[in-house]
């Protein structure tokens, strides 16, 4: 017995020892020509490169291909030129053409003369996680086909496509407007469809978009829309396609058009144009911008100024670097699509578990969590008497070994403000949570946080 423990204790310190040696430094990356930040190691173990290559053909395989060469990195995650925009940087310097995929932002595509390399990225506290593989053969055609990424990050084009294919003439003439617009909100059911802003900016809800102003300025907040937000793995061609959804049918002339997407793990979709509005017959400047957040977010946002002037003094000028915070009070204005709650209009049942609700928050995110598991399914049912009902079901784990979890209440809710909400009793004590709708076209969105912890949760009303 005795020789068999040694025999044992020997066999896995070997083991060990060998595993050690298969985690080895790294300063570059053989498969795509980047330098390595110091501190990288390289995974050679069998079984985690077998894993890596696994984690990879699951984007792989839905364009025909498979991995044949692979190479697993860790990166210390404050080493100067561990962050994506240093990696981007580097593969652009080098000729590889990176185009994202639609669905999880931890995944892209590299492109170069005829190879083509499958990339996972994944940010973490203390290393980063960079998985490069090599594929047998171009991917095959489809909406998630890599394509030649010419001119994707272009910086001026004087013409969207042939203008009277959108009923657009060329029109070199430019008027001041005086006054943007003064819009009567949509009535949908609601108790609130203006909010009015600290700021000065005033929100209300149309058909297709939530409309906010202040002086001179107005942005269209657009729904989604599943024409515009058609996946194009051409960065420049996608946003070509969403400003002939979105904003060529309602003007009439156009000139001076530019179209300047920036490429990046957050790409930056912007395009402008001096245009004539078919409503009032003015000539106003329109930009049309989105920032592709890592996490999956974006929207398609529409600036309206009397002019570009008037613009860039609210937002700033345009900038050619897709991280500069320049951006981030653009981006902002989405959070500009948000109306207070009234008491009837909580009445029925609002799920997490409701397709609508589901495609519009996790459309763009889709993440992938491989052989690992997590699904969660929470409910509110408002009475009339102000009597609810709350349940909550999680189903979390690996394949194989996963473990359902599941709480209930009832009790009596209040209203606080048009924005809080009181529960009587939640998981054993009683709770607040901050509360407020936005918009989608025909319905809208619950959005709840505990005020105590954690952030905003989205619910669909259940029919």
């Amino acid at each position: 017995m005795k020789n068999i423990l040694i025999f044992l204790f020997l066999f896995f310190w070997a083991a060990t020892l060998f595993a050690q040696k298969k985690l080895i430094p790294i300063s570059q990356s053989a498969l795509t020509g980047i330098n390595l930040p110091p501190g990288s190691k390289q995974d050679s173990r069998l079984l985690m490169e077998l894993s890596g290559k696994a984690l990879l053909e699951m984007e792989t395989k839905k364009v025909n291909t498979t991995v044949t060469k692979t190479e697993i990195f860790y990166l210390p995650a404050l080493a100067e030129g561990a962050d994506p925009d240093s990696i981007v940087q580097q593969l652009t310097v080098l000729g590889w053409s990176i185009i994202p995929i639609q669905g999880d932002d931890k995944f892209v595509w590299l492109q170069k003369d005829n190879r083509y390399i499958i990339t996972y990225f994944s940010l973490n506290k203390k290393e980063h996680d960079l998985y490069f593989g090599e594929v047998a053969n171009a991917p095959a055609s489809g909406n998630n086909n890599p394509v030649q990424n010419t001119n994707n990050n272009s910086q001026q084009h004087t013409q969207q496509t042939d203008p009277q294919q959108n009923g657009q003439q060329q029109s070199n003439t430019q008027q001041p407007v005086q006054n943007i617009s003064n819009t009567i909100a949509k009535q949908d059911g609601f108790a609130f469809n203006t909010t009015n802003f600290d700021d000065g900016f005033t929100s209300v809800v149309q058909e297709d978009w939530v409309e906010t102003t202040k002086g001179n300025i107005k942005v269209l907040i657009h729904y989604p829309n599943k024409k515009a937000d058609e996946y194009n793995s051409v960065l420049l061609d996608g946003l070509k396609n969403a400003w002939n959804v979105l904003v060529a049918p309602r003007y009439s002339s156009a000139s001076n058009f530019e179209f300047k997407p920036l490429q990046s793990w957050q790409s930056i979709e912007f395009a402008e144009a001096d245009m004539m509005e078919n409503a009032t017959g003015k000539t106003v400047h329109v930009v049309l911008f989105k920032k592709n957040f890592s996490g999956g977010g974006g929207k398609f946002l529409e600036f309206i100024s009397a002019n570009k002037n008037v613009f860039e003094q609210e937002f700033g000028a345009y900038t050619n670097e897709a991280t500069a915070a320049g951006w981030d009070k653009m981006a902002a204005m989405a959070n500009y699509n948000k109306f207070a709650v009234g008491a009837s209009d909580l009445i029925g049942k609002w799920t997490t578990n409701f397709t609508g609700i589901t495609q519009y928050v996790n459309a763009y995110t889709g993440a992938s969590a491989g052989a690992d598991t997590h699904a969660s399914n929470e409910s509110f049912l408002f009475a009339s008497d102000n009597t609810y009902k709350w349940d909550l079901g999680v189903a979390s784990g690996f394949v194989g070994n996963i473990k359902f979890q599941s709480a209930k209440a009832t009790g009596t809710w209040s209203l606080l403000s048009n924005w809080q909400v009181h529960f009587s009793e939640i998981e054993k004590k009683a709770k607040t949570y901050n509360a407020f709708f936005s918009c989608i076209k025909g319905t809208r969105i619950l959005w709840l946080q505990d005020t105590g912890y954690g952030d905003y949760s989205s619910f669909g009303k259940a029919e």
